[in-house]
């Protein structure tokens, strides 16, 4: 079985100090972006999640994805990635039943353990709770969209006779995908049986279709995204150094957050080995091609790119997304779908 290829835009909602705009502009932007995208026939929204960062990082996906519901028609919604151990369960159960109502059905659902640990001890949650957590959270979610009252009795959540409503429109809840960014990761992904978002190098990926295929089921079957940007420009020198400064801005934050968390984080950051997510810049042809190959290589179904970066607001890609949806996409998908 193999799944249907996407495409999608993500948003962050950023707005560093001495923009030229405010962060009001960038919520408006974004929506009025996520609205026409919708209309030109892009698939996915994609949203994300950190805390206490200056520049205004998107820390609460629900009320977005509630007005990214109402403002598109087709668009399928989702998080890379929401961080679980940061959610109560039944409440995040419940908000995503309202979100997938609100939808008509188009929800999905990205999760990550999380791994700042300032976010943690802003939330007063040992930073070594997070994979119990994360891991209680998913099968509670399930449960919750079963339809059924449950009880759950696990190390961090204690439930007896549960009803969650409402229920979502899709049977058995919004689908799931896992960040996965080491071989835990991959375990987990396979045993939980959700789609993938790489977050790290080529081995995961190819151990984590191994593990799945051992475990009888067959990975061609679950998809597996990830976000790259596309600036598709007929003049690079003119449209890419704005958009550069705004990536090395982006790349410094993570960065940063990747050293606070220890030699770990660093090391999923600078693996040489990581799949690429460097910027496409080019023509119509020259980002068409690099996204057949990239697709190509590494089997991708969903192939996310920003709709803008921490300085340069939405509207400023705009441009380059109505390319990207029109023009590029066609090209990709005429060469991957092909018999």
């Amino acid at each position: 079985m193999t799944v249907s290829l996407r495409f999608g835009v993500a948003h962050d909602f950023r707005c560093p100090a001495g923009s030229p705009y405010s962060l009001r502009d960038v919520y408006a932007q974004s929506m009025e972006q996520i609205t026409e995208l919708d209309r030109l026939g892009l698939d996915l929204v994609w949203f994300s999640e950190h805390h206490f960062l200056e520049d205004g990082y998107l820390p609460a996906f629900v009320p977005v994805a509630g007005a990214a519901a109402v403002l598109t028609t087709r668009m399928r919604i989702s998080t890379n990635i929401s961080i679980v151990p940061f959610h109560h369960p039944l409440r995040l159960a419940e908000d995503l039943a309202v979100l997938d109502q609100l939808s008509n059905g188009r929800m999905e659902f990205g999760i990550g353990l999380g791994y700042v640990p300032k976010e943690f001890e802003g939330f007063r949650i040992p930073i070594q709770q997070r994979v119990s957590r994360t891991e209680e959270c998913i099968e509670i979610l399930r449960l919750a969209w079963s339809g059924q009252p449950f009880s759950y009795h696990g190390k961090r959540w204690d439930f007896d006779d549960i009803r969650v409503t409402p229920d979502p429109v899709q049977p058995g809840g919004p689908p799931l995908w896992l960040a996965v960014s080491s071989e835990p990761g991959v375990a987990r992904a396979v045993r939980y049986g959700t789609h993938v978002l790489p977050q790290g190098p080529r081995r995961l990926l190819d151990n984590w279709r191994a593990s799945t295929r051992a475990a009888g089921a067959d990975p061609t079957a679950q998809r597996v995204g990830i976000i790259r940007t596309c600036l598709v420009t007929d003049d690079p020198e003119r449209d890419w150094p704005p958009l550069r400064d705004a990536e090395r801005y982006r790349m410094r934050v993570y960065s940063s957050l990747s050293d606070a968390a220890g030699a770990g984080g660093r090391a999923t950051f600078d693996d040489p080995e990581r799949i690429t997510q460097r910027v496409i810049v080019g023509d119509v042809d020259h980002c068409a091609t690099e996204l057949i190959s990239f697709i190509r290589e590494f089997e991708l179904t969903d192939v996310v790119t920003w709709g803008s970066a921490p300085g340069f607001p939405p509207a400023a890609m705009m441009p380059s997304m109505e390319r990207f949806t029109r023009d590029v996409l066609p090209l990709v998908r005429a060469a991957i779908e092909q018999p």
